[in-house]
């Protein structure tokens, strides 16, 4: 009973996502939810407070998507090269490889989504999508920091402005593909990122 309770869950979270993606926070009722989700109130209300209490539920397993997202294609990298630079330079190919191997326009992203509707929400969950950015900017940080310790600068750049500037590329790129309904701006941007960073380092790759 409680696996299923758990699948009716999950069902709910990945039924609000996608409607929260397509109309945003304040414009999805629990009435959507209940319709999409074909769930009574009561159901809804065994798993969930009320509104924000789902919109906690979504950006934590939204950001432990990303995570692990993030890292399985790091870990792919790693497996082909043990040199810093390449590793990055191959993560960055696979990255703007899946992206393009979507079926339509990236969906958008949550964080982003509920960044516009700041205001609908409590301080954990703002934190929460804080926290989410915080944590990606740190992973790229490490990698980029292991490529500097043996690849010398064309120019003085920060590091962390330099991890920060690759969250935005995949942000801003979500953003723009979608407003423009152009997959392959996303896919470009990244694919710039990784020119930026090949010419950013050294000659020799």
């Amino acid at each position: 009973m409680a696996k299923k309770g758990e699948e009716r869950k999950e069902a709910i979270l990945e039924i609000t996502e996608q409607l929260i993606l397509r109309k945003g926070f304040s414009g999805t009722s629990i009435d959507d939810i209940l319709q999409q989700a074909k769930i009574t109130k009561g159901g809804f209300f065994y798993h969930f407070n009320g509104k924000n209490d789902l919109a906690k539920a979504l950006m934590e397993q939204y950001l432990i998507q990303d995570d692990v997202f993030f890292k399985q294609l790091f870990a792919r990298a790693d497996e082909l090269s043990e040199e810093p630079l390449q590793q990055m330079l191959i993560f960055l190919k696979f990255l703007a490889q899946a992206m393009g191997d979507l079926p339509d326009v990236h969906p958008g992203c949550l964080v982003a989504s509920f960044a516009y509707e700041s205001e609908h929400f409590d301080e954990e969950v703002k934190q929460l999508a804080a926290e989410g950015v915080r944590s990606w900017d740190a992973l790229f940080m490490q990698r980029l920091q292991a490529i500097a310790e043996t690849h010398p600068m064309r120019f003085d750049v920060d590091i962390e402005e330099l991890a920060t500037m690759l969250t935005t590329v995949i942000e801003g790129g979500i953003l723009v593909s979608r407003v423009l309904n152009q997959q392959q701006i996303l896919v470009q941007q990244i694919q710039q990122y990784r020119n930026y960073l090949r010419l950013l380092f050294s000659n020799n790759h």
